[in-house]
């Protein structure tokens, strides 16, 4: 189903709170004049509220993309949706885009 392009400026959290952002934004495609975010970026989480599973590893440090955009690619990797789904490292949870651009949307 097309959706709403993700870009640097989207509001995402995991769901225990943490802010998400990306470590890599796309610079090469632009939306709202913002960059536009690749699958293939991890996002990097600060703040996550769920306890430590292991001493010394914080909950919710990474995410990684698992779906993205089927036709459209910068840079030949798919860019981020709005209904595209990330994991959480370690915890296995996903992330949630809470908002984002409404104007460019992909299939």
């Amino acid at each position: 189903m097309p959706g709403f392009l993700l870009h640097q400026g989207a509001a995402v959290t995991c769901v225990h709170a943490g802010l998400a952002t990306p470590t890599a934004p796309n610079p090469r495609v632009l939306v709202s004049g913002m960059p536009t975010v690749l699958a293939t970026v991890p996002y990097a989480v600060a703040g996550c509220t769920f306890p430590a599973i292991a001493p010394g590893s914080p909950p919710c440090a990474t995410a990684q993309w698992t779906t993205a955009a089927t036709r459209v690619t910068s840079n030949g990797q798919p860019l981020v949706l709005v209904d595209s789904v990330a994991t959480c490292v370690p915890t296995g949870t996903p992330l949630i885009i809470a908002g984002t651009q409404p104007r460019v949307t992909a299939l």
